[in-house]
């Protein structure tokens, strides 16, 4: 009978035994498993007489959770004699391990990101290894412009086509508007490189984010409410900017952007050379000749752009005075920026 066979498992199971990991799983898969003895009773359960039904369910579940029950004691039993063998706590909390921290350029330009993120802009990112045309052409350089002189540009094959790193990430604002149409709205933060003395002030390589919105009716009203949006939300409520007049060759009008010095409250100190200001940017509503080199109508659309050292913003955020250690990986300077994220 059923209830004989179930009443013989049961004083197996309340008697098992075993001696290392290999015999407990033996006896998982002996009792337990879907080709088990337990399971093979659940399928002879069918055949049980009705008025047998209830008691017999009752055995069988008495008899599955005691085999459960007794495995699972061998294997906590087999684990805590082997830990006590190694001499090893393995529930213990292990040996403080110092965590490192985010760089500090890293956590500005994310801060920066979200800025703009929450005006619109979206994400674009493109080659470090560019051609002229997406690094100068494209965006309305001469063809004998300074910038594209071996002095300032690391080219890495002049001919028959121009292969270099870029020094700007308008090479990203110019592949953007390339392959879409307005409105376009990006942010493209990167790592550029130009052929510079590296000193506390200057470095080969460091970090822009640039910003482009293309529409109709774009206006430099609405660059400005943007930038000091920016402003106020990276540097305080109280920050106050200015533009002032310069020149890019992919921008016309053009400008540059001062915030108030935050730490003289704009009344002049030694930062700021005692004029209550600081640069942080360069800006401008985008040249029709960009717009009609990206294939964009320059008669319907007009747009802004504006760029930003991210080193330059990281040195008036935190006063960082020597651009070389950003890139020493000293981690006692970078766990000056623990609190900061």
């Amino acid at each position: 009978m059923i209830l004989d066979k179930i009443e013989q498992l049961l004083a197996e199971v309340q008697n098992l035994s075993a001696q290392n990991a290999e015999e407990i799983e033996a006896l998982r898969l002996k009792y337990l498993s879907k080709k088990g003895e337990i399971t093979a009773l659940m399928a002879d359960f069918r055949n049980v007489p009705a008025e047998q039904k209830k008691e017999v369910g009752m055995k069988i579940n008495e008899l599955k959770q005691t085999a459960t029950d007794r495995i699972n004691a061998l294997k906590e039993q087999f684990e805590t004699a082997d830990t006590e063998c190694d001499g090893i706590d393995l529930t213990r909390t292990p040996y403080p391990v110092n965590l490192g921290s985010r760089h500090p350029l890293t956590i500005v330009k994310n801060e920066i990101i979200d800025i703009f993120s929450r005006m619109g802009f979206i994400l674009a990112d493109g080659p470090e290894v560019e051609d002229d045309w997406h690094v100068f052409s494209s965006l309305n350089f001469a063809a004998d412009h300074p910038a594209r002189d071996m002095q300032d540009t690391f080219f890495i094959m002049r001919d028959p086509a121009d292969v270099l790193l870029r020094t700007h990430t308008s090479s990203v604002q110019t592949r953007v508007m390339e392959k879409a149409q307005p409105p376009i709205r990006i942010i493209c933060p990167g790592r550029v490189y130009r052929n510079e003395a590296i000193s506390a002030r200057a470095h080969c390589f460091f970090h822009q984010v640039e910003g482009l919105y293309i529409d109709k009716n774009v206006s430099f009203a609405d660059l400005k409410q943007a930038l000091l949006y920016f402003a106020r939300q990276m540097f305080g409520p109280e920050t106050k900017i200015r533009l002032r007049p310069s020149y890019f060759p992919f921008t016309e009008p053009s400008a540059e952007m001062d915030i108030s010095c935050g730490l003289c409250g704009g009344k002049g100190c030694g930062f700021c050379k005692n004029t209550g200001w600081v640069e942080i940017l360069g800006c401008g509503m985008v040249d029709p000749n960009v717009l009609e080199a990206c294939g964009i109508d320059s008669k319907e659309y007009t747009g802004y752009a504006f760029g930003m050292g991210v080193e330059r913003i990281t040195n008036l955020k935190y006063s960082v005075k020597d651009l070389r250690m950003f890139s020493e990986n000293d981690v006692r300077f970078l766990h000056l920026f623990d609190a900061a994220h």
